[in-house]
């Protein structure tokens, strides 16, 4: 069962997954983009699948490809979860 949601529940999720995924966690921030934390599409496909693990919310392929930033991320499981 998809835990709940909210907005910072799943902020919090985005973030600690990227920060084993690379980045100094005070890089992360909703403004950050992949590409400035040097995260990449592998890394992509790692947090997509914490993401339905967690949330329930499938990212397809396009999601990822559209997502910019982390805020991008954030807003798009958020809307999908709820």
């Amino acid at each position: 069962m998809p835990v709940s949601a909210t907005r910072e529940h799943v902020e919090e999720v985005i973030f600690e997954a990227l920060a084993k995924l690379g980045p100094e966690r005070d890089q992360i921030t909703r403004e950050a983009t992949f590409e400035s934390l040097d995260i990449d599409s592998l890394d992509l496909v790692e947090l997509a699948q914490v993401i339905e693990d967690e949330f329930g919310v499938e990212m397809k392929s396009e999601d990822a490809e559209r997502l910019e930033t982390v805020g991008d991320a954030i807003d798009l499981v958020v809307s999908r979860a709820s």
